[in-house]
C-alpha cells in the first residue's frame, strides 16, 4: 500500500492489515511500465517469486536492460534456485545474472551476505525502492519447507520506500552496477566505494561493509537525555546494537523496541539484557506466525526527527559483514508516516513487555 507524501519519498508498507503480495506487486507494476530501452538494476537476497522472474525476462524480451545480482548461497541455501534456473537459463538474462558469494572471514564460521534490498528503473523517471522486502514467497507455493524457515514476507511486515530524488537515485543505480560487476572479497571494505555516503538535502545513504563507523551507532550515541527512540527490528544480536539502545536508555532517553516473536532473530538473553537495562520491548506475534520483518528507526530528539531504515539488521553479522543499505533523514513527512505505521504495527498481536 502506497502512502502520499510530498516529498522524494514514497513509502509502501506490507503487513498482516494489507493485501497479500502487495509489495512484490509494487516491483511487477514497475517492470511492466519500463519502455524499450529503459534499464533495470535489482540487487537482493531471496528471489522466488517465478512470476516476477518471468516479468523481468519478458521486459528484456522487450529491449529492456536488466541486470539481477543475487546472494548465491543465502541462509535457506536452496530458496533461490527455481528463480535462478529461470534467469539462468536460454532465455535468462545471460551475463546480466550475477550471484555473489563471499567467503568466511580467517577463523571465521560466518559467511558476509548480499543482504540489500534495492530496485532501481530508469523510466519512465528514474526511481529506486530500498527497505526491507526481498520477493521471497512464490504463486502458487509449491516449497512450504522454505516458507516454514523464511516465514510468509508477502503478508509479514515489510516496507519499500521509492526514492526520485535525482542526486540519490543516480547514486543507488551506480551502486547497483558497481556490485553487478565489482570484484568482491575480504579488501572491498576498505575501497572508496563502500564508504562514500550519497547526500541529498535531508537525507544520507550508507553502504556496507565499511571501514568508516557505524552511521547509525554514531548518530544514536549523540542522542539527548529527553530523547524519544522507536525502533523496529526484526533481528536483534551482537553486542553492538545492544549497546546502542542501552546506552541511550543510561543517557536517559526513552527507548522502544518492537521485535520479531523467534528466539532464533532475537535470542531470549538479548531480549532480557534490553529490558533489564530499561528498554521497553514488545514482541509481534501473529497467530498465523506472519513475521515482523520491518527495519527502521524513528528517533525524536528536541526538535529534530530522524527516520533510519534500510536493508540493516541490529546485528553483528550486518554491522561489519554484509552488503547493506542504510539511509538516515530528517523528512518530517516521512518520519510521521512511518509513525503511523509504528502505532498500527503495536495494534496487532503483541506479547509480552
Amino acid at each position: 500500500m502506497a502512502v502520499d507524501s510530498p516529498s522524494s519519498f514514497t513509502p509502501y508498507f506490507g503487513g498482516p492489515d494489507l493485501p497479500r503480495g502487495c509489495l512484490r506487486d509494487v516491483l511487477a507494476q514497475r517492470v511492466a511500465a519500463m519502455p524499450a530501452g529503459g534499464e533495470i538494476d535489482w540487487v537482493t537476497y531471496y528471489f522466488r517469486d517465478r512470476r516476477l522472474a518471468q516479468a523481468l525476462i519478458d521486459a528484456r524480451r522487450r529491449g529492456v536492460r536488466v541486470r539481477v545480482t543475487l546472494d548465491a548461497k543465502p541462509r535457506t541455501g536452496h530458496a533461490n534456485n527455481r528463480v535462478l534456473d529461470m534467469l539462468s537459463g536460454p532465455d535468462g538474462l545471460g551475463s546480466d545474472l550475477r550471484t555473489v558469494q563471499h567467503r568466511p572471514f580467517p577463523g571465521s564460521r560466518r559467511n558476509p551476505r548480499l543482504h540489500e534490498k534495492l530496485y532501481c528503473f530508469s523510466h519512465p523517471a528514474p526511481e529506486a525502492l530500498l527497505g526491507s522486502f526481498n520477493p521471497s514467497g512464490d504463486d502458487p507455493e509449491e516449497q512450504p519447507d522454505i516458507i516454514d524457515e523464511i516465514l510468509d514476507q508477502n503478508q509479514g511486515h515489510n516496507f519499500l520506500v521509492a526514492i526520485n530524488d535525482p542526486n540519490l537515485v543516480n547514486g543507488l543505480m551506480r551502486h547497483a552496477r558497481h556490485i553487478h560487476h565489482c570484484r568482491h572479497g575480504l579488501l572491498e571494505r576498505f575501497g572508496p566505494a563502500m564508504n562514500r555516503c550519497l547526500s541529498s538535502g535531508d537525507t544520507t545513504i550508507h553502504f556496507w561493509p565499511r571501514i568508516y563507523p557505524n552511521p547509525f551507532s554514531r548518530l544514536l550515541q549523540g542522542v539527548g537525555s529527553r530523547a524519544h527512540v522507536r525502533v523496529a527490528a526484526s533481528h536483534i544480536k551482537g553486542p553492538g546494537g545492544v549497546r546502542d539502545l542501552v546506552g541511550l536508555t543510561r543517557r536517559g532517553a526513552r527507548v522502544e523496541v518492537l521485535a520479531e516473536s523467534t528466539q532464533r532473530r532475537v535470542p531470549g538473553d538479548i531480549e532480557s539484557t534490553l529490558l533489564r537495562a530499561g528498554v521497553r520491548l514488545r514482541r509481534f506475534d501473529h497467530p498465523e506466525g506472519l513475521p515482523m520483518h520491518n527495519k527502521f528507526a524513528l528517533v525524536e530528539n528536541g526538535n529534530e526527527y530522524w527516520t533510519l531504515f534500510g536493508s540493516c539488521n541490529w546485528t553483528s553479522r550486518s554491522r561489519w559483514l554484509n552488503h547493506e543499505i542504510g539511509v538516515i533523514t530528517r523528512n518530517r513527512v516521512l518520519f510521521e508516516t512511518f509513525s503511523q505505521r509504528w502505532d498500527t504495527m503495536l495494534g496487532q498481536f503483541t506479547t509480552h513487555d
